[in-house]
């Protein structure tokens, strides 16, 4: 398990490093904006409306929070499992991401539903009643972690709130197929689906997503390492200093 670990952590460190991520994500990021604003249809359930545009960076975002939040859960388990700092390190960081996109889609999923739906909520949609459930639940996470400072206790009550919390994201995501919805109906694999959406966009847009948050999150570890750091040297230097006053 030692060396599986310490190869799998070398070989996120090394995608963390890297430099054609960035690029990656600038010139996909360029080719969404591209393609929404100039080929993208802006019809969408029978409404013609710029506002429907929004929809290719609406889906994005809640995938690739629900994948930044399984991240949170992976890194929880192995923190829990093996101690090693830097599961907890990448759990944080992506519990961060995932709640930003989490909360980028309620915001871009609100402004979308008031033109195509009138309303800017609906309480008895059972998508959006249970996206938001999780959103609170996450908050909570990074609630619990930010309360931490350092202690090795609070970071794993910290990391099982990850695991346990979880479970309220695949249900939210199925949601659609498991319940009845007023609004969201399932538009994977659903020939009845209203949406007319170009799929070649959609999946540039998610691309583009996709490594916005591989880049974010190797930002966001490499800084947690940096404070980790600093602090040991903190640490250290006030032993030392202690000490020294000790002997004299």
């Amino acid at each position: 398990m030692g060396s599986l670990e310490q190869r799998l952590i070398g070989l996120f460190r090394r995608l963390f490093r890297s430099t054609i991520t960035g690029y990656l994500t600038l010139l996909f990021g360029l080719a969404s904006l591209g393609l929404v604003f100039g080929y993208a249809s802006a019809s969408m359930y029978g409404v013609e409306h710029g506002i429907n545009l929004i929809a290719y960076w609406h889906i994005p975002l809640a995938l690739v929070g629900g994948i930044a939040l399984t991240v949170t859960f992976a890194g929880c388990v192995l923190f829990l499992v093996t101690g090693t700092r830097f599961w907890e390190q990448l759990a944080h960081a992506s519990g961060e991401l995932g709640f930003i996109f989490a909360t980028l889609t309620l915001v871009t999923g609100s402004a979308w539903g008031r033109v195509i739906w009138n309303t800017w909520w609906d309480w008895s949609d059972i998508r959006l009643v249970t996206f938001l459930f999780v959103w609170f639940i996450y908050a909570g996470y990074l609630l619990i972690y930010s309360s931490a400072g350092g202690s090795g206790r609070v970071s794993r009550l910290a990391s099982v709130y990850g695991v346990v919390g979880f479970i309220t994201v695949p249900i939210s995501y199925a949601s659609t197929r498991l319940w009845t919805t007023r609004l969201h109906a399932p538009s994977i694999g659903n020939p009845d689906a209203e949406a007319a959406i170009s799929a070649s966009v959609l999946f540039v847009s998610l691309v583009a997503f996709l490594l916005l948050y591989v880049y974010l999150l190797g930002s966001r570890v490499r800084l947690h390492a940096l404070t980790t750091r600093m602090g040991e040297l903190k640490n250290r230097s006030q032993t030392e200093t202690y000490k020294s006053t000790e002997t004299n």
